[in-house]
């Protein structure tokens, strides 16, 4: 057999061993046998061919080997193999979250919960029973004080200390300003009474 023969065959058989290499593990073996095998092949060439032969096939090497590559990473996912090495690119419902904490908080916005601990500022309240964190807008709020949300910064909620017993009298106190919120008998109107007569 011709010794140009035989470095076809090497270069075929390291092409070969280079795109296994790709699916087989092998730490570097296969790698290396098939870089042996092409540097085998093109000493062939030169040795039992001309030069130009030679030349041929350093520049069959140089072309073929990354396209045996390039081939063998595009085929590789297709593989039984390749599924169980690569994960697939995930879907947007697989990375985000499936509400957003910010629309959860906004719901929260006038409403009135308990410091669970003090705040200065931050620190953590309970609000319609769930446990939240929070930072207080202007100064420290002791723990057990009620709070109220009053906006979301910064995916946190910020609250403001509120005493619902001055509010309980400003309500008080504008019902008793406010004559058409107050019972008859305290206007000192007799219900029964005939106002045409």
């Amino acid at each position: 057999m011709h010794p140009i023969i035989w470095a076809i065959l090497l270069m075929a058989l390291g092409l070969g061993l280079a795109a296994l290499e790709i699916f087989i593990p092998s730490a570097g073996i296969l790698g290396f046998l098939s870089i042996a095998s092409i540097i085998g092949s093109v000493v062939l060439a030169f040795s039992f061919g001309s030069t130009a032969a030679g030349f041929v096939f350093i520049g069959t090497a140089a072309v073929s080997l990354p396209v045996v590559i390039l081939v063998a990473f595009k085929w590789l996912p297709h593989t039984p193999i390749g599924k169980r090495l690569l994960l697939g690119t995930p879907k947007s419902d697989d990375v985000l979250p499936e509400e957003d904490p910010r629309e959860k908080y906004r719901e929260l916005i006038g409403k009135h919960g308990i410091a669970k601990s003090a705040m200065l500022p931050g620190g953590a309240i309970v609000i319609d029973g769930k446990t939240c964190e929070a930072v207080s807008e202007s100064g420290a709020i002791e723990q057990g004080d009620t709070v109220e949300v009053v906006r979301i910064r910064n995916n946190r909620m910020v609250v403001k200390r509120v005493d619902l017993t001055k509010r309980h009298e400003d309500s008080a106190r504008t019902d008793a300003e406010d004559p058409l919120s107050q019972s008859i008998d305290s206007l000192g109107i007799d219900p029964f009474e005939d106002p045409l007569s």
